[in-house]
């Protein structure tokens, strides 16, 4: 894979130094502007220039994770409880995302609340609405708070119209900040998309996030577990040997299936058709995760997998009653090994 040392600052609107993020589209234009992403044209990927991170490498899991998007109503603490008593029990941690549509509570106040309802808790953090002062406190708060592991990610670009006049900060991006996560004793995860435009630089740029210091890769959505080899194959070839925790659609209807056809994110239409098309789509939608869950976990290098998406247009708690079915079943599958 062809590499670039780069002088001057690329001009990215996110003021990204080493990109290309995962809001690419397929022509090789920026998600902020009309304009080529200057790192997807580039034909290279950026080197990491910081220093080495200090601490050793995170150890694999002892057996594989089961991990479940936590999705809640924005600055609700009813519903953080409603939907953690769900899923209890059910998987070894959440994933908490933080959103460009709607208000998310402070990821320390977020890691206490999934303690003290018995869920460990890996916090996503985004470079779009702070500053690298408050990252690095709410790095510091999540350290204290007993996080399970942060998601260092940079952050899709708040969609037009959404909050206008909020600035948007991008002093950083996801490598960087992995980089200075890996200096707090947190779990560092860091985030790519096998599917996102440009295809052949992602594996690259996953070694130069593993340099940074990140510890742990969580996969977004492909179309296939054999897509999910090939991507790690190729990342192994570069140098990567970062654990990987792949992406499982959990959809059961319209609204749900909708929300993860994003730009970047790859999908098995057919499937997604089968289930909606079904006479009992919740069922078919669960049998098609546990489905999914089970090639992935058969793929080298995957350690574990996500329970991704809303899981249902029905409200939060039976989007979290679907993924506590799905979550069930696949411990199922890794206690019959």
């Amino acid at each position: 894979m062809p590499m670039m040392d780069v002088e001057e600052p690329l001009t990215c609107p996110k003021r990204m130094e080493y990109g290309p993020c995962g809001g690419v589209r397929a022509d090789l234009s920026c998600e902020m502007v009309p304009r080529p992403c200057p790192f997807a044209t580039s034909g290279g990927v950026v080197r990491w220039s910081g220093p080495a991170p200090s601490g050793a490498p995170a150890a694999p899991p002892p057996k594989p994770l089961v991990l479940s998007d936590f999705t809640v109503r924005p600055y609700d603490v009813d519903s953080v409880a409603a939907v953690a008593a769900v899923l209890r029990g059910t998987c070894d941690g959440v994933l908490v995302g933080e959103h460009h549509n709607r208000p998310d509570l402070p990821p320390t106040l977020m890691t206490r609340l999934l303690g003290d309802a018995g869920l460990p808790g890996w916090i996503t953090l985004t470079c779009r609405d702070r500053n690298r002062v408050v990252l690095e406190q709410e790095l510091a708060g999540l350290a204290v708070a007993g996080a399970a592991g942060v998601l260092c990610v940079t952050g899709d670009g708040r969609a037009h119209g959404m909050r206008p006049g909020v600035t948007q900060v991008f002093d950083i991006d996801s490598t960087r900040l992995a980089a200075l996560a890996a200096d707090t004793g947190l779990r560092v995860a860091v985030a790519e998309s096998p599917d996102a435009p440009p295809v052949a630089l992602r594996p690259a740029r996953l070694f130069e996030k593993q340099r940074a210091g990140a510890q742990v890769c969580l996969l977004n959505h492909v179309g296939s577990a054999e897509r999910v080899d090939r991507f790690l194959r190729a990342a192994r070839a570069c140098g990567v040997t970062l654990p990987v925790i792949a992406g499982v659609a959990v959809y059961t209807d319209e609204r749900s299936a909708q929300a993860l056809s994003l730009p970047g994110l790859g999908l098995d239409r057919l499937a997604v058709q089968r289930v909606l098309a079904s006479p009992d789509p919740v069922g078919a939608g669960v049998e098609a995760a546990v489905a999914e869950a089970r090639a992935l976990l058969a793929v080298d290098g995957v350690v574990g997998v996500n329970l991704s998406g809303l899981a249902s247009g029905r409200g939060e708690v039976a989007g979290a009653e679907v993924k506590a079915v799905v979550g069930e079943r696949v411990r199922e599958i890794l206690d019959e090994r």
